[in-house]
């Protein structure tokens, strides 16, 4: 899901969200009428003007620390989202995962050239799809043509359905089988379209190599040496770690809104995006990876090398796809790289120049409905992310 770009990412694009709440929901406590606002909170009352039920930003810089919340974290309560609360990051876990490969590939354990079947033997087979003609690479870049599973177990897109399947759980297995009954997008390497199921074979992978699984090799790898002491692989668990604010979804345009908080196993519990992190936890790995400091420099080159991301597939114009990082162009010239994620009412969007000395991570805590208002939500986001790194850049005040 990440930058909603295949054909049931961008359907349940326009579902995963909340009704517009801008007159209902406050900015954030403790600012008054008199109080001049910064760029980055009126950045994030932006979001909640266009409906967003809560919104936290954390900006690191070499001048500090900001941070910035608007709306609120409980529609019930009208309590404030919590600061650096913990977030359910989606498919922002996919970085964690191709730098774990990345990791092994420098080790000479494997090569990206290698094919899914040297690693799944007979794994990926039926309806044209074939792993011996299907690269590490190309699973880790989108460019391997496999369908995406993720249509396969929302069964019901509904509050109904929500409800009903949250507590479904799937092996890999399972779900890459779910992927086979369909016919490839492409030929491998002919095209580029974002597949969960690319991810979950990653997973797959790294435990063939290993022996463990690739939860365990995150901690070991990432985890623990970076001290990303709030950041969580949280298997089947379905809950967040407290603090954290409430996540809702609007399953239509106009909707009921819908208390998503609970994960959706059947596709929040595997490789392709399992993880729970907080804001701050996030901005530090992406600048650790950006700096070098967890891959080596040949394997952090190969992450970087992009390949353009098609104008209809949701991202930010100019976005580039590498190996589980994607670069996106800023207006005051160079960029950025991140990797989104979102699901059932959340979605996080982390940003790190590309020397790695400022990184900004938002968080949502509610998705539309309807496409019109996801689309502007992002180009808020977008605009957010370009302020305050650009700002960085020039010595402003975000």
């Amino acid at each position: 899901m990440s930058i909603t770009q295949s054909r049931i990412s961008r359907r349940t694009a326009t579902v995963l969200a909340v009704a517009l709440l801008a007159v209902l929901v406050p900015a954030e406590a403790g600012t008054t009428a008199s109080t001049p606002l910064s760029q980055l909170q009126r950045d994030s009352d932006a979001l909640r003007d266009d409906g967003v039920t809560g919104v936290s930003v954390r900006l690191e810089t070499p001048r500090g620390v900001r941070t910035a919340r608007s709306g609120v974290g409980d529609l019930s309560t009208t309590e404030p989202v919590p600061q650096n609360g913990y977030v359910r990051i989606g498919n922002t876990t996919k970085t964690f995962v191709a730098t774990v490969l990345l990791q092994l590939v420098g080790e000479g354990r494997l090569s990206l050239d290698d094919t899914v079947d040297q690693w799944l033997p007979g794994v990926v087979r039926g309806h044209g799809n074939d792993g011996r003609r299907v690269t590490l690479r190309q699973l880790l870049q989108h460019t391997s043509g496999l369908p995406d599973y993720i249509g396969d177990v929302v069964p019901d897109l509904s509050a109904a359905g929500y409800r009903k399947n949250r507590w479904t759980t799937y092996t890999s297995e399972q779900r890459v089988a779910f992927a086979m009954q369909h016919r490839p997008s492409f030929m491998p390497g002919s095209s580029w379209e974002y597949s969960n199921t690319n991810y979950v074979l990653i997973g797959m992978v790294i435990k063939a190599a290993t022996g463990h699984s690739w939860e365990h090799e995150v901690r070991a790898r990432i985890l623990r040496p970076l001290r990303l002491t709030h950041t969580v692989v949280p298997g089947n668990w379905p809950f967040l770690p407290r603090p954290h604010a409430r996540d809702y979804q609007q399953f239509e345009p106009g909707g009921t809104m819908t208390d998503t908080t609970i994960a959706y196993l059947p596709f929040d519990d595997d490789a392709d995006g399992a993880m729970i992190s907080t804001t701050a936890d996030t901005n530090k790995f992406f600048r650790a990876l950006v700096r070098g400091e967890i891959l080596a420099p040949a394997q952090l080159a190969e992450m970087q090398r992009t390949v353009e991301v098609p104008a209809d597939h949701g991202a930010p114009p100019g976005t580039r796809d590498g190996l589980g990082l994607d670069w996106t162009p800023l207006s005051c010239g160079g960029g950025y790289w991140g990797h989104s994620g979102d699901g059932f009412g959340y979605l996080v969007w982390p940003a790190t120049t590309s020397d790695g000395q400022s990184a900004v991570t938002v968080s949502l805590h509610s998705r539309p409905g309807d496409e019109g208002t996801a689309v502007r939500q992002i180009g808020d986001i977008t605009a957010l992310v370009d302020h305050a790194l650009c700002s960085s850049r020039s010595g402003g005040t975000p």
